[in-house]
């Protein structure tokens, strides 16, 4: 290969080998096995309970390990982060769809894609999500959305959650009747914190998406002294005579 070849976010040097980041081929994994998980909630909640509550922490461990992994192999990159967060992303919605479509919680519980595709507005100025060029503003909106605890506290929320709501779509079959599943979310105190878990990281959720809106906005505006791009005409101009009349009748 060529010295100095470019690849995606860094130079590989002259007999370099291109491999795949590890840190991303866990996040792919991550999203495999998520799959792997859907299938053994849906058609086997009570036989299969728990490989897929295992599985779940699983999945959230390796959300964990890839940023690990990324920083110990030096290879952070602007696509990791962004698949980073897509990868967390897609594990969150096909969960709260799945229960919500099990009628585990409701479904106003999914999560929608506002928050993220209003924060990739600021991803073209080179601001990331995380990190030193977090696109938060103010220091109570990063702590919300990238300080250690709070993000620490939302993944084991989201974690401690889809578990318990994993265990309880098992549960609630008559055919978990004088199984572990019964003897485990039987009592009402297991109960009462499965579920204080769930609304936490729903709660948890909506909070850290709030700053997320209001410090993305102004990325949506067009810069201070902003032109117009010369194609930018009047709804209805006649294109082309040079005399930008509106063509209502005219050559219709």
């Amino acid at each position: 290969m060529p010295a100095g070849r470019r690849v995606p976010w860094r130079v590989v040097g002259a007999g370099e080998t291109i491999r795949p980041q590890m840190a991303n081929l866990i996040t792919v994994a991550r999203l495999l096995l998520l799959f792997v998980v859907v299938g053994m909630v849906v058609a086997a909640p009570v036989d299969l309970a728990a490989v897929s509550m295992v599985l779940i922490v699983v999945v959230f461990a390796g959300d964990g390990l890839d940023g690990w992994v990324a920083r110990k192999r030096n290879s952070a990159s602007r696509f990791g982060a962004v698949f980073d967060i897509a990868g967390d992303r897609m594990v969150e919605q096909v969960l709260w769809i799945v229960f919500a479509y099990l009628r585990a919680v409701p479904l106003w519980v999914v999560r929608g894609g506002l928050v993220d595709a209003l924060r990739s507005l600021s991803y073209a100025e080179g601001m990331t999500a995380f990190g030193e060029k977090t696109m938060m503003r103010s220091a109570l909106s990063r702590w919300l959305t990238a300080g250690r605890f709070m993000r620490g506290l939302y993944g084991y929320a989201k974690a401690v959650a889809f578990v318990f709501l994993a265990g309880w779509v098992g549960f609630r079959r008559p055919e978990a009747a004088g199984t572990w599943l019964e003897a485990v979310y039987g009592p009402a105190l297991v109960q009462l914190l499965g579920w204080v878990s769930v609304w936490l990281a729903v709660g948890l959720m909506v909070l850290r998406g709030i700053p997320v809106v209001l410090d993305a906005l102004p990325y949506a505006q067009p810069p201070p002294g902003a032109t117009p791009t010369p194609d930018a005409r009047p709804v209805g101009a006649f294109v082309g005579d040079g005399r930008g009349q509106a063509g209502a009748g005219e050559g219709r």
